[in-house]
């Protein structure tokens, strides 16, 4: 067993937090905040676009269960990738594209992945995900960790993360977690 951790930008981190949960081979997924400029931000302060953070997930996987290749492949398919600081009505740098790596080896990855998309012309435009090492990450407040789950009503929810969740399970049925 080979432990890796990895931080996320897809847009809100409810929608894709609870899809990496999801996956066989993931240990934790923490909603977080990264790559901002002040000390212990807060939702209400990362919400306004003026701290620099983005709306992260922080993922640990067990690499000999899932491979970064995958990991990789659902992040690109479950948001889009080439809208700067934007996933659809969710606008603001701190819902941008980003893959903060935690060494080298995802760097380049990253990298690898992103010109076998653009290669493929998956996408109608370029995608502008950035690639940086992680930087001051720091965990969302306990409400917004296992957002989807604990409030199943919420019109945000039913509307948006629903639909990626279901776009998820039809396309990537081979990844879940078997059931308990």
């Amino acid at each position: 067993m080979s432990i890796e951790t990895i931080t996320l930008g897809a847009g809100c981190f409810w929608c894709i937090e609870n899809i990496f949960s999801r996956i066989n081979g993931v240990k934790s997924v923490i909603s977080g905040y990264a790559d901002g400029n002040i000390a212990n931000p807060s939702y209400q302060q990362v919400s306004t676009g003026n701290t620099n953070y983005a709306e992260v997930v922080q993922l640990t996987f067990d690499n000999s269960q899932l491979s970064l290749e995958d990991v990789f492949t659902v992040f690109f398919a479950i948001h889009d990738p080439t809208t700067l600081n934007r996933q659809g009505d969710d606008i603001g740098s701190q819902y941008r594209s980003t893959i903060l790596t935690h060494n080298e080896k995802q760097r380049i990855a990253a990298k690898k992945k992103i010109a076998q998309l653009t290669a493929e012309a998956l996408f109608n435009n370029p995608i502008v995900t950035a690639i940086k090492p992680v930087n001051n990450f720091h965990s969302a407040e306990s409400y917004h960790q296992d957002y989807y789950s604990n409030n199943p009503d919420n019109q945000y929810c039913q509307l948006v993360v629903a639909r990626k969740i279901q776009k998820f399970l039809q396309d990537f049925s081979y990844l879940l977690k078997e059931a308990a």
